[in-house]
This record gives structure tokens, C-alpha cells and sequence, in this order.
């Protein structure tokens, strides 16, 4: 496919949890068809969906509940579906970053859609906090140096490069995040790592260190591409245009901590 230069669609990406209920140890499974392109309509990436001010302060007032329960020892909230807001009900893959300081804290994420995004959120901020194997439990006196940033990410889709210099070319800093995968390594980097890592190689280097590979493995035979986008916010930037849309908690309750399902990934920013 790649010597033909065909282009690849995914179909569907789902895991054997979605039938059995059970994702504590999951296999997981894609449907990919392959086309000739249409030189002249070729296919611009799907964007992230776009979220409106109160939705987006919606989904964070929900990640800080979710770190302030859990830094606490306590359980995960629980939230009435009758009070999320039409765009947080819809699947989404998303990734949750907290920083302290400026550093990076906990970073952890869904690369493709596996529940409601608001659902999501609740998962990836819990574990962003107390199971990033890269640092220990948030505790709750750090609570307030904490900064929380969302990214909803579009569903990633598969590159077409016929040579690492067709790679690089066809690659967009600050708006592509990188999904790598050799075999049975895989890595991603969101597109906001490329404001620490702006040259094209040096990125795929890196990208290819965080999998576990040789920095150059990126250039072999074996490498498979994805890219997709995101629609970042972080709170003080949402606070300002959210105004007080959606601050109420009343509708926040425990529940308990549900296993993580396949597709969790840990996103480490290059500091």
C-alpha cells in the first residue's frame, strides 16, 4: 500500500471489553481500508470537535473534582448524565496533563474514542494523578499549585509516506500530534511537545525514545504513522470565557475507580 501510494481510513477501532463488559485485560481490533487518492480532492485530517466556552469549563470543573476526590484517597465522582452537556456524552478520545509550576505532574490518555468524553475525563484525570508510573500520587497539599489542561483529540488516522523525507515533509508542527508504532512499541506525543521540540527529525527521534526504540527506528520499514488533532484548554483560559457556565457540583457524587481500558496511553511533554 505503501508503494502505491494508497491511502488508509479507518473504519472502526473497537476491543473485546465492548462485547464482554470486562476491560481489565482486553484484545483490540481495527478495521482499515485502503484507497488510490484523488489527487485533486484530497482529504484534509477530521478536526477535534469544537467544544463552546461552557462545555469545555464543564469538563475541567470535572477534572478538578476528580483530582481533589482521589489526591483525598477518596473515590472517583459520579455524575448524572442528564447534567452533561450534549458535546461531553459524545465518544472521544482525550488526554489529561497536569502540571505544577510549570512541569509536567501526570499525563495520561485515551488515543481513540472508548466512552463519553465526560467519562473519559473522570478516567484519564484520576489516573493522570495516582497511577502515572513516572511520578508519585499527587498529594492533596499540592492541590493548589496544580494546573489542569484537557486536550480532545480527533481519531487519529494512519500517514501515507513513501520515505522518512515524505515523512517529514508531510508532517505539521503545532498542529499534527505523532502516533508511532514499530511492531509491538507504540508512543505518541501531542501537538503541543512540538513548542519544545520544533525540528522535524529531533521530534521523531524523541518520539521514537519514548517507545522504547533506537532513535532512528522511526525511518524503518516496519514504522506506521498515525497523526490527529486536538482541541486544548487549560482552566485559567477557560474560566475567562466560561464566565460561570456550569460551576454548580451538585450533581458530583463517588463512584468506584473502574479498571483502565486498552488504549491508555502515558503522554510524557519533552521538559
Amino acid at each position: 500500500a505503501r508503494q502505491k501510494g494508497w491511502k488508509p481510513k479507518l473504519l472502526r477501532y473497537t476491543n473485546s471489553g465492548d462485547t464482554t463488559g470486562d476491560k481489565s485485560a482486553v484484545v483490540g481490533y481495527a478495521a482499515v481500508a485502503f484507497f488510490e487518492p484523488d489527487a485533486k480532492k484530497a482529504e484534509e485530517p477530521p478536526a477535534a470537535a469544537s467544544l463552546a466556552p461552557g462545555e469545555r469549563q464543564f469538563l475541567l470543573d470535572l477534572a478538578r473534582k476528580t483530582l481533589v476526590e482521589v489526591a483525598g484517597g477518596g473515590s472517583r465522582p459520579r455524575v448524572d448524565p442528564a447534567q452533561v452537556p450534549k458535546a461531553g456524552a459524545r465518544p472521544a478520545g482525550c488526554v489529561v496533563t497536569l502540571t505544577k509550576q510549570g512541569n509536567l505532574r501526570g499525563c495520561i490518555g485515551h488515543l481513540f474514542p472508548q466512552e463519553p468524553l465526560y467519562a473519559a475525563v473522570i478516567d484519564n484525570a484520576a489516573a493522570a494523578a495516582v497511577e502515572d508510573p513516572r511520578f508519585l500520587p499527587v498529594r492533596r497539599e499540592e492541590l493548589d499549585e496544580i494546573a489542569i489542561e484537557i486536550s480532545v483529540l480527533s481519531i487519529p488516522q494512519p500517514l501515507v509516506f513513501r520515505s522518512p523525507e515524505d515523512l517529514l515533509a508531510k508532517l505539521r508542527p503545532k498542529i499534527d500530534g505523532v502516533v508511532l508504532r514499530v511492531g509491538q512499541h507504540q508512543s505518541t506525543y501531542l501537538p503541543q511537545v512540538w513548542e519544545q521540540i520544533p525540528e522535524k527529525e529531533e521530534f521523531m527521534n524523541h518520539l521514537a525514545e519514548k517507545a522504547g526504540l533506537e532513535a532512528s527506528a522511526w525511518k524503518g520499514p516496519r514504522a506506521i504513522v498515525l497523526t490527529y488533532q486536538v482541541e486544548a484548554f487549560h482552566e485559567q483560559e477557560a474560566a475567562k470565557k466560561a464566565g460561570r457556565w456550569f460551576r454548580s457540583r451538585h450533581f458530583l457524587t463517588p463512584q468506584p475507580s473502574p479498571p483502565r481500558g486498552e488504549g491508555s496511553v502515558e503522554l510524557a511533554a519533552k521538559r
